[in-house]
């Protein structure tokens, strides 16, 4: 996976505390029979859903690149240039059925990516070959089928009713050593701006995730599905008690856009902006210390058509509370291009509705040579860099292009260009086209910043 995990509560010494605790009590499910002694047990709700999250076993090639040998350039001449082999590699994970009928399976696009070959394995032993109907890398969901009958599938919860507090079950597939289930609570709900994805609005939980879940299924006491494992955060890979989770609302979204166009066509509303915080609001005077400010409204877009000014506070969508700028762009760019929202604003001290119909993002990834020549070889894209700052990442590289002389590492972020601001890939077009002679780009690689010139 990516990051670690969340603490275990075995269920077991679970139901023991809550046993001593009758308030406690009450929030747990209450199985038995007649003739028995009545336990809190989760074991009814997990034989239903358990059968409803897969092992995922994928297969692949990469290239591995080995430095030719001093004896070998000289007698063979090969110039210094690495030898470039493919190896095989294989990747264990999780995932969730959705859909029996249709054989829909959804997992992390991290598991499944650069793959060839996918098997998945049932709770039942049954082992089925996959076809992956497609995925997003920026939020790391992937949708996949299989032709099987007698399939068992999860129904999904409103993950915007979730609340903190909430019992958390993760089923998954930890260190490959098969189906697993841990329980814990929601933690904290909307974390982002950890750099785990393009788009991040995660569910926090402290239910032991560990290496291999990813993909795997996070569920409410009522057996739903609330979100899908996808990163862990602590040392080594290992279970620290921090876990995060794609919400399912979320995920539903980008499953209809990938059933319906075979990828996602996400949707933009054409701002740049900052959380909201004691200090933002009390400089705007506003009653609120959550959501995110427009700070600038970008030409022919969404934001402008609905008549969204710079300055303005948003504070909900469709009537759902935003806790951040980060949270909004998450789930602005989750829902698909034509998607029609309501965005609850404060302006000049009053709250109003703003309907807004999504657009579709126009090069959120393209290749840079269309940019600028200097840059081919490179594959850019909107993103931020780690304190949220606004820019255009390097997502791919070549490294022995024209980008790659110039210094351009992957990753990097572009953040402006001869001393002027970039924030998108559109901003990043308009200022090299605006410079003919030498050029000097603003670039933030981890936590230093650095320029970089063209020439």
């Amino acid at each position: 996976m990516k990051a670690n995990r969340l603490n275990i509560f075995k269920v077991s010494v679970l139901a023991a505390a809550l046993a001593i605790n009758p308030v406690a009590n009450a929030a747990l499910p209450w199985f038995g029979d007649n003739d028995k002694q009545e336990t809190p047990s989760l074991a009814p709700m997990l034989e239903k859903a358990t059968p409803a999250v897969v092992n995922i076993s994928a297969t692949g090639m990469k290239e591995n690149k080995q430095q030719v040998p001093e004896i070998f350039r000289r007698f063979f001449g090969q110039g210094g240039r690495p030898q470039v082999q493919e190896q095989p590699f294989q990747t264990a994970g999780s995932g969730v059925i959705i859909d029996a009928a249709k054989g829909y399976i959804v997992t992390n696009h991290h598991v499944i990516a650069d793959t060839d070959e996918i098997l998945i394995t049932l709770k039942d032993g049954r082992q089925y070959e996959a076809k992956k109907l497609g995925s997003d890398s920026e939020t790391d969901v992937a949708l996949l089928q299989i032709e099987a009958d007698n399939l068992t599938d999860i129904p999904l919860a409103d993950s915007d009713k979730i609340r903190v507090g909430d019992f958390a079950i993760a089923i998954g597939n930890p260190f490959a050593i098969g189906q697993t289930v841990t329980s814990g609570i929601v933690s904290a709900l909307g974390r982002s701006g950890l750099g785990i994805e393009g788009y991040e609005n995660f569910i926090q939980t402290d239910a032991a995730i560990n290496s291999g879940n990813s993909g795997g299924a996070l569920v409410s006491l009522n057996g739903k599905l609330i979100g899908i494992n996808t990163a862990i955060l602590g040392p080594h890979g290992g279970n620290v008690g921090i876990g995060f989770a794609i919400p399912s609302n979320m995920m539903k979204n980008l499953v209809n856009q990938i059933v319906e166009f075979g990828e996602v066509k996400r949707g933009v509303l054409g701002i740049s902006g900052d959380n909201i915080d004691a200090g933002i609001a009390k400089a705007f005077d506003l009653s609120t210390t959550q959501g995110a400010l427009v700070r600038q409204v970008f030409e022919d877009t969404a934001a402008a058509e609905a008549g969204l000014e710079p300055g303005d506070a948003i504070i909900s969508i469709n009537g759902k509370k935003v806790q951040s700028f980060f949270e909004l762009r998450a789930k602005i760019g989750t829902m698909g291009a034509g998607a029609e929202v309501k965005l609850g604003i404060i302006r000049d001290g009053k709250e109003m509705t703003v309907p807004v119909t999504l657009r579709e993002s126009k090069g959120d990834n393209i290749k840079a040579s269309s940019i600028h020549p200097a840059l081919e070889g490179s594959e850019l894209t909107n993103g931020e860099t780690e304190t949220g700052q606004p820019g255009v990442i390097v997502k791919s590289l070549d490294k022995r292009s024209a980008a790659a002389a110039i210094g351009l590492q992957q990753d990097d972020v572009i953040i402006g260009v001869n001393r002027q601001r970039v924030e998108n890939l559109a901003d990043l077009r308009d200022k090299l086209e605006d410079h003919d002679g030498i050029i000097a780009l603003n670039v933030v690689r981890g936590r230093t910043q650095l320029y970089l010139v063209i020439r």
